[in-house]
């Protein structure tokens, strides 16, 4: 059993704790990072997820980017605890983060990741959305919150302004 609840600040190390355990050196590195630069995540859908004892099990982040001038989510990273793997945890975290993006009016998500794994919540490829490489087009997902909301929408996604 888990709680999740939006990341406060005292939080931050302890997540980036957890990204660099579950995620290769150099994360920051990547593409989709460039996009987060200067920018701040999105705090009510950044969540986090701890169990009964207060440890860190698991955390989202959100990002808004724009593709051509359309706003967009972007999710990422998330990442659960290798310890806590296979207990349903990262399947939580993005429903209930999904949930809370449609009630805040979010239209449409977007992410760079594995299709096998984020088609189960709706993310298909994006044609016509291109991230700043080096990424790989087939690894670009969205995802609509509203009937036709990607439609009309492509073009290199770009750093919101902060």
């Amino acid at each position: 059993m888990y709680a999740l609840t939006p990341e406060q600040n005292d939080d931050w190390w302890e997540v980036e704790a957890l990204y660099d355990l579950c995620f290769a050196p150099g994360r920051e590195a990547l593409s989709s990072y460039r996009l987060r630069d200067d920018v701040p995540s999105v705090p009510d859908l950044s969540l986090i997820a701890r169990d009964i004892d207060g440890v860190l099990g698991g955390a989202i982040r959100y990002w808004p980017v724009l593709v051509g001038d359309a706003p967009v989510l972007l999710l990422g990273p998330v990442a659960v605890h290798p310890t806590r793997q296979g207990e349903g945890l990262g399947h939580q975290l993005v429903e209930a983060s999904l949930d809370i993006a449609m009630t805040l009016h979010w239209t449409r998500v977007m992410l760079v990741g594995d299709a096998p794994y984020y088609n189960r919540f709706g993310f298909q490829r994006l044609a016509g959305v291109m991230m700043p490489p080096p990424t790989n087009p087939d690894r670009v997902l969205g995802r609509a919150l509203k009937p036709n909301a990607w439609v009309g929408v492509q073009g290199q996604v770009r750093r919101a302004n902060p």
